[in-house]
């Protein structure tokens, strides 16, 4: 076991807990805006399908019902326009972070093969390539990496940590440069669904695609946008060229979504007026806690979508993360997600309007 833990960095968030219990010592307690773990209820009809469901003694199938597979087709086509989509476009995984972790490995991939990511990132890209012994590199723009066993190309849009969007025209050219160059694309597009000031496209929208899903793959997530982090549900679509043989693996690794869970998945990926009403709720949160950081000094970069506000105080992170701790407000801090971020702290939205207007106004002056 260790030859394989050996592999991995320290995990990023153990260095956190110094500045959570001096947070915790503030008089009015800890505001922590730090993992960005929902906390709004669960949406009733999705409980009630998830109840409806609890009668479930036999093993669920690793592909899903096919009610659950009509869902994701059909949620994949109205919300991001994709087209003609089958049940052998569409694979649910458990949770969106397994993915990620394991994909390198489920792809084959090992010592010469080579992952590639954006500079700030989800840290999870790079151990799923450090668990599979493949090579990595962070890059600023994909369409200057050298392709040479290139195998496997991480896009993130709307991004984890900074909140940025890729543009059509980006998502277009990066597609066309990796199908000119064999290399499979993974799109990470699970805070698609809370764009602020950007419009998130996906991958599988035709206009960047040309109509073809030949070599990419989207991943979504419910944990966000329908607060189901703890139920771990998500959903890969896109090439059935890849998911095909994934599909066979992740059949003999068991690698399965419970079923209740999908049949919550179901009732989530039917419904857009609860997404509708969480989006309304991050929004106000959004703007408490923006007018708050830039009252305070900070300066905010991208953050024109998903759950977090990518601020500086032109400061080393940690330096940062201190002075929030000493105010009660835990956050976490940039170099989690890359050297790049070194002067940077993310600061997350998922937090009860309760906490969220006490750390406004622990900020403000």
């Amino acid at each position: 076991m260790s030859a394989v833990s050996d592999r991995l960095p320290t995990f990023p968030w153990d260095k956190l807990e110094p500045y959570k219990k001096t947070a915790a010592a503030h008089p009015d307690g800890i505001v922590d805006l730090s993992v960005g773990t929902p906390v709004d209820p669960v949406p009733e009809p999705i409980q009630k399908a998830l109840t409806a469901a609890a009668d479930s003694p036999g093993y669920p199938t690793v592909w899903g019902t096919p009610e659950l597979r009509d869902a994701i087709t059909r949620w994949t086509e109205r919300r991001l326009g994709a087209r003609a989509m089958t049940h052998h476009h569409v694979l649910p995984i458990v949770g969106s972070k397994e993915l990620v972790a394991w994909l390198p490995t489920q792809l084959g991939l090992g010592p010469g093969d080579k992952v590639a990511f954006p500079r700030l990132a989800y840290p999870t890209y790079e151990v799923g390539a450090r668990l599979a012994r493949a090579g990595y590199e962070a890059y600023d723009d994909p369409t200057g990496l050298d392709p040479a066993n290139l195998k496997l190309l991480w896009l993130n849009s709307p991004s984890n940590p900074t909140g940025r969007v890729l543009s059509k025209e980006e998502l277009t050219r990066t597609v066309a440069w990796a199908r000119e160059h064999g290399v499979l694309v993974l799109s990470d597009e699970c805070y698609i669904e809370l764009g602020w000031e950007a419009d998130p496209v996906s991958v599988l929208h035709p206009d960047v695609n040309g109509g073809s899903l030949d070599g990419i793959v989207s991943v979504h997530s419910l944990s966000k946008r329908s607060n189901l982090a703890g139920y771990r549900a998500a959903f890969l679509a896109g090439d059935p060229a890849v998911l095909g043989p994934l599909l066979q693996i992740r059949k003999h690794g068991g690698m399965m979504t419970s079923a209740p869970t999908q049949a919550a998945v179901v009732a989530a990926l039917s419904d857009d007026e609860h997404v509708r009403v969480q989006r309304e709720r991050y929004a106000a949160r959004r703007t408490a806690l923006r007018e708050a950081l830039l009252a305070h000094g900070f300066r905010i970069e991208h953050s024109e979508a998903s759950l977090y506000l990518w601020a500086t105080r032109d400061e080393s992170c940690w330096s940062t993360v201190a002075h929030l701790a000493d105010l009660g407000i835990l956050v976490a801090p940039g170099d989690f997600y890359g050297p790049a971020g070194a002067n940077f702290v993310r600061v997350a939205l998922t937090a009860t309007d309760s906490r969220v207007q006490a750390a406004a106004a622990r900020l403000t002056p």
